[in-house]
């Protein structure tokens, strides 16, 4: 008669985290905190606006499902936007954790939101790293902009105000930002021909399928941008409300300079 293999709790406590991975965002998080764990990652981990996707690939992927995620029996799940209540509510049922990632409108948010899914994790050292690093970025991007006024734009013609990670971002580059509405909003081609902005930081303008007859690729806004450009930041830096946003002021800085 064969052998009847019984999980005891030491090898149940001997085995890796199982850390499932909901959306893009929370992607970039376990991958950055966590690697050593068994992972699951979402369907756009290695996407080309993901800032971890080189780590990404090769690693699982799971379906934000029911089934499969009951199927993975995740210990802790990490989410930003992804999976509806009742999958959260299921997974919770089942004894594993769920970690929020907020929506970050600024350095000190995303400063929390590393503390708090570090220590979900048990990886608070590492947060600590991630933050550290974070700070050295914006100390260099501190400056760059002299205090000029620029705004931002994205291929689909979108721009935002105060309240936003991306007013963070142009601030801690040393940018005044041209928008004075609160949140994102359209930029308007006739607003731009009738009164162009002296600069323009540009978003997401690198992924070609993205919004490709979108208002902000108008040649209305391209004629104006051009010369008035201070930098096209990469999508993998604005896509989620993470440590990378202190690139991204970084770049805006440097470019400036």
């Amino acid at each position: 008669m064969a052998a009847l293999l019984v999980l005891t709790p030491a090898a149940a406590e001997a085995r890796p985290l199982r850390v499932l991975s909901l959306d893009q965002c929370a992607d970039q998080y376990v991958l950055a905190l966590a690697s050593e764990a068994e992972l699951a990652l979402s369907s756009r981990a290695d996407d080309p606006d993901s800032w971890m996707r080189e780590a990404a690939r090769g690693r699982p992927r799971v379906r934000p499902t029911l089934e499969a995620a009951i199927g993975f029996q995740p210990d802790v799940v990490v989410r930003y936007w992804g999976g509806e209540p009742r999958l959260l509510a299921a997974l919770e049922k089942r004894g594993a954790r769920v970690l929020n990632i907020d929506d970050a409108t600024d350095m000190a948010g995303v400063r929390e939101n590393l503390r708090a899914v570090s220590q979900g994790l048990g990886q608070e050292a590492r947060g600590a790293a991630l933050i550290a690093h974070m700070d050295r970025r914006l100390a260099q991007a501190a400056g760059g902009g002299r205090g000029r006024e620029a705004v931002y734009v994205t291929p689909g013609g979108y721009t935002t105000g105060s309240g936003s990670l991306i007013d963070s971002i142009l601030k801690a580059a040393g940018f005044r930002n041209g928008v004075t509405g609160p949140g994102y909003q359209p930029l308007g081609i006739e607003r731009i021909a009738l009164a162009p902005p002296a600069l323009f930081v540009r978003g997401f303008f690198q992924q070609w399928r993205a919004d490709w007859r979108g208002p902000g690729r108008h040649p209305v806004v391209a004629r104006a941008a051009q010369g008035r450009t201070v930098a096209d930041l990469p999508a993998s830096t604005l896509s989620c409300p993470a440590w990378f946003a202190a690139d991204a002021a970084a770049l805006l800085a440097e470019a400036a300079r």
